[in-house]
C-alpha cells in the first residue's frame, strides 16, 4: 500500500475555511437533552445588529411620542379609538387635562405584550391639584399602564419621610410602586418640574388554557435606579381589592391613566421583546426537549452536508464528523464515524515522527476535541484516534 503523507493532506483540508484546525470541531461541552448548542458554540446564530446610541433611541424600537403633533394624533386615542382627549404642548410634550378625569385615560392605537418601554414623565411645580378633591393621591397622579391591566404608579413622590410629604401617600401607591401590590425597593423621585424617566421590561402572563402557568412580570428602573426587580403579578391592577388574573389577549394597548391630575409625558418609544419562556431549545423556563431534538437535527444535517466529499480520514473531517455526531449520534453519521475513524487509525499507524510533529498543533486540537466527547458520552472512552495521539505525544515529548 502507498504510504499517505498526512501533511500534504491536511494541507489540503486546512485550505476549506469551516474545516480549518483554529475553528473546526467541538469547542465546549457539547448539546444536550436541554441545550441544543455545545457551550461557545459557533454554529450558534449571531444576535441581530441594532445601533444604540448612548442617549437616542435603539434603531429597532417603536416611537410612540416624539415631540410632534403627528405622532401623538398617530399612535393615541381615547378607549373608543377616537382622539385623545389630552393637550399638546408646543414644548413636545403631551399632558392630561386638570380636573377629575376631563380626559379620559389615553391609549396606544398600536397593542403590545412583551416588551421593554421608555417613558419620561413630569410634575408641573404647581403640581395640578384638583380644585375640589385635594389629599393623598392628588399631587401628580398618573400610572403606566402595561396592556391596559399592569400598572407601574406615577406619583409626585419626592419626599422620602411621611412628615416631609407633600403628597403623602401609601407605600404601594408611590411613584415606582406595582400599584397596590408592591412598594419601589427606594425612592430616587426628583423634585417637581424635572423630567423622570422609567424603562421597563414587560412580560405578559403565560396560561394553559385558563390555567396560569407563569404570572406576569414587570422590572423597573426608575431615573436609572432598579425599583422593581422582575416583580411577578399574581393580580390585576386594582384600588383596595386583589382581584385575580384572567387570561387575555396576547397583545393589548399601553395606556396613561387620567387621575385628574396634570401630568406630563414626552420621548416614549417601545421594543417588543421575545416572551422569557420563548426560548424552547437552550435551557431556561420554557426548554422542550423534542425542540432541542429537533434543532440538534438540523443543525448536524447542516454540518454534515458541508463537509467535503469524498469523506477523507484527515485531521479536518475527525474534527467534522466529531461534531456532527455531538448534535445527533445517531443513523448515518455514526457509521461515517467509525468507518473514517477506522481509515484514520491506518494512517496514524503509517506516520513517521517528523509528519507527527509537523501535525502537532492539529493533532492535540483533535485531542481536545475528543475529550471533549468522551466526557459528554458522545465517543467511548476506549477511543483508538486519541490512544494513539497520547502514545505519540509521550513519546515525541510533547507534554513536557
Amino acid at each position: 500500500m502507498k504510504k499517505i503523507n498526512l501533511a500534504s493532506v491536511v494541507a489540503v483540508c486546512a485550505a476549506v475555511p469551516v474545516f480549518a484546525a483554529s475553528t473546526a470541531g467541538v469547542f465546549g461541552d457539547t448539546p444536550n437533552a436541554k441545550h441544543a448548542w455545545s457551550v461557545h458554540d459557533r454554529n450558534r446564530p449571531n444576535p441581530v445588529k441594532i445601533s444604540a446610541d448612548a442617549g437616542r433611541i435603539p434603531s429597532d424600537a417603536t416611537v410612540l411620542f416624539d415631540g410632534s403633533k403627528e405622532s401623538f394624533e398617530k399612535n393615541w386615542c381615547d378607549k373608543n379609538g377616537k382622539p385623545a382627549g389630552w393637550k399638546l404642548s408646543e414644548e413636545g410634550y403631551f399632558y392630561s387635562v386638570p380636573g377629575w378625569k376631563n380626559g379620559g385615560n389615553i391609549f396606544s392605537r398600536q397593542s403590545f405584550g412583551d416588551c421593554q418601554l421608555h417613558v419620561e414623565f413630569r410634575h408641573p411645580k404647581a403640581g395640578g391639584i384638583v380644585s375640589d378633591e385635594k389629599g393623598p393621591q392628588m399631587h401628580g397622579n398618573s400610572g403606566v399602564f402595561l396592556m391596559n391591566n399592569y400598572e407601574v404608579q406615577v406619583l409626585e413622590s419626592y419626599g422620602t419621610n411621611p412628615a416631609d410629604m407633600k403628597n403623602p401617600n401609601y407605600a404601594d401607591g408611590q411613584a415606582g410602586a406595582i400599584y397596590a401590590q408592591n412598594p419601589p425597593m427606594v425612592n430616587p423621585a426628583r423634585k417637581p418640574g424635572e423630567w423622570q424617566t422609567y424603562d421597563i421590561i414587560f412580560h405578559q402572563p403565560i396560561w394553559d388554557g385558563i390555567k396560569l402557568l407563569h404570572p406576569a412580570s414587570i422590572t423597573v428602573l426608575f431615573n436609572g435606579v432598579v425599583v422593581q426587580d422582575h416583580w411577578e403579578m399574581d393580580r390585576f391592577t386594582s384600588w383596595k381589592v386583589r382581584n385575580p388574573v384572567t387570561p387575555h389577549a396576547d397583545k393589548l394597548p399601553l395606556s396613561f391613566q387620567d387621575h385628574g391630575c396634570e401630568v406630563h409625558y414626552r420621548n416614549i418609544w417601545i421594543r417588543e421583546i421575545p416572551s422569557r419562556y420563548a426560548n424552547r431549545t437552550h435551557g431556561g423556563p420554557g426548554v422542550d426537549e423534542n425542540a432541542v431534538m429537533a434543532l440538534r437535527r438540523e443543525t448536524a444535517a447542516k454540518l454534515y452536508a458541508q463537509i467535503p466529499r469524498p469523506i477523507k480520514p484527515t485531521i479536518e473531517c475527525m474534527e467534522a464528523l466529531g461534531e456532527v455526531i455531538s448534535y445527533a449520534r445517531e443513523g448515518e453519521y455514526v457509521k461515517v464515524w467509525v468507518d473514517t475513524a477506522m481509515k484514520f487509525h491506518d494512517v496514524l499507524d503509517k506516520m513517521t515522527d517528523a509528519e507527527w510533529n509537523a501535525n502537532k498543533k492539529a493533532l492535540l486540537h483533535l485531542r481536545n476535541s475528543l475529550d471533549t466527547l468522551i466526557r459528554n458520552g458522545v465517543v467511548r472512552q476506549a477511543c483508538g484516534t486519541r490512544k494513539r495521539i497520547n502514545a505519540a505525544a509521550l513519546r515525541l515529548g510533547w507534554e513536557k
